[in-house]
Formats: structure tokens, C-alpha cells, sequence
């Protein structure tokens, strides 16, 4: 699992090590598709990010400090794009994990049953999120003060905006899927839920503090 230590490093920010290696996702994610999301999409994000803070206020920050400092701001929005870019992503692949899906851990799924009826509603809300973001952007599973809840967000930006706690997510910009499903976004996302997404993570993010 990713440490929020890496995701929260200070300038010059540095690109965190995969919680795997690039070919562990293959029955859904091809290592052809890890390599050029991760190698070259999120690397940008970082290389862009340090580049645009460096001799800046926000060169010492960490992402989330920069985010939280950037969000909505004129002029201040090529900085915010990089830095919560680079935070969704690297959040993004410890939402998944090799033989993932099935059952969450106990205190997870009895509060999604709590909250959503049942796994499977909360199932096809994060599929419905996914699939129905127009454009660029991501699927999230929340919690709002004491409530989860599934929202979606557009081009880069983030719940950690609006005072949520993200759980996990799921990234529907195109380069994360176009090589293996092309248009087929549904497919995409319905495979991660099966077979990818990772419950334990989204419970340690529950618990903490």
C-alpha cells in the first residue's frame, strides 16, 4: 500500500514507486498502458509541477498544502492542475491492487451497507460516476462528515477541495484505459470494480485520523 508520506513529499516533488509492478494489473490494465499512464502522464504532472513551483511560496509545500492554497485561484491554475494531477494519481494506483474486488473488510462494508444498502448499490454508483463523467476526470468514494458517498470530478480536480475524505478512486481520463478498451469505458471500469479495486485501502483511509 502507498504511505501518504509519499503522497504528501515536499518540492522538488518526486515520482512514488507503483504499489506493484507494471505488468501485475494485466488481466485488466496491460503493462503497455502502465507505462505510458504512469511513465509518462504522471511523471509529467511532477516534472510540470516542480518546474512551475520552483523559487515560489508553494516550493516547500506539500501537495495537499499546495492544492488547498491553489484551489480556485486566478493565475495559480497550471499549479493546481499539476499538483492535485500528481495526487490523484498516485492515490489512484493504490485504489487498485492485483486480485482486488470481491468483499471489503468488515468495518468498511457494514458502513457502506449503512450507507449505500449494499455493496452492489455502492458498486453501480462508482460504475455510474465513471461512466457518466463527461470528459476527463474521476470516480470517488467519500466520506462527507460521517456519510459515504460516491462523486465524481472533472479534469484534476479533487474532494480534498470540498472537505471530503477520499476513500479510493478511479481515473476516467482517457489515456487510463484508451489502449486496452479504446471507447469502451464501461468495460474499463467495471473490470476494476471486479477485479482491481482495492477495499483494504479505501479501509485504512476510512480509519485514519
Amino acid at each position: 500500500m502507498m504511505s501518504n508520506d509519499k503522497i504528501e513529499s515536499v518540492s522538488p516533488h518526486v515520482l512514488p514507486s507503483l504499489p506493484y509492478a507494471n505488468n501485475a494489473l494485466d488481466s485488466v490494465i496491460t503493462a503497455n498502458t502502465i507505462s505510458f499512464h504512469y511513465g509518462k502522464h504522471h511523471k509529467g504532472y511532477i516534472d510540470n509541477l516542480n518546474k512551475l513551483v520552483a523559487g515560489t511560496k508553494f516550493a516547500e509545500l506539500t501537495l495537499e498544502k499546495i492544492i488547498a492554497a491553489t484551489a480556485g485561484k486566478a493565475g495559480k491554475t497550471a499549479i493546481f492542475n499539476n499538483a492535485a494531477q500528481a495526487w490523484n494519481h498516485t492515490f489512484y494506483w493504490s485504489s487498485l491492487k492485483p486480485k482486488g474486488g470481491g468483499e471489503p473488510p468488515s468495518a468498511l462494508k457494514k458502513k457502506i451497507e449503512v450507507d449505500f444498502g449494499s455493496l452492489d448499490a455502492c458498486k453501480k454508483e462508482l460504475a455510474a460516476a465513471a461512466t457518466t463523467q463527461f470528459g476527463s476526470g474521476w470516480a470517488w468514494l467519500v466520506l462527507d462528515e460521517k456519510k459515504l458517498k460516491v462523486v465524481k470530478t472533472g479534469n484534476a480536480d479533487s474532494p480534498l477541495t470540498q472537505g471530503m475524505k477520499p476513500l479510493l478512486n478511479i481515473d476516467v481520463w482517457e489515456h487510463a484505459y484508451y489502449l486496452d478498451y479504446q471507447n469502451r469505458r464501461a468495460d474499463y471500469v467495471n473490470a476494476v470494480l471486479d477485479k482491481l479495486i482495492n477495499w483494504d485501502f479505501a479501509a485504512a483511509n476510512l480509519l485514519k485520523k
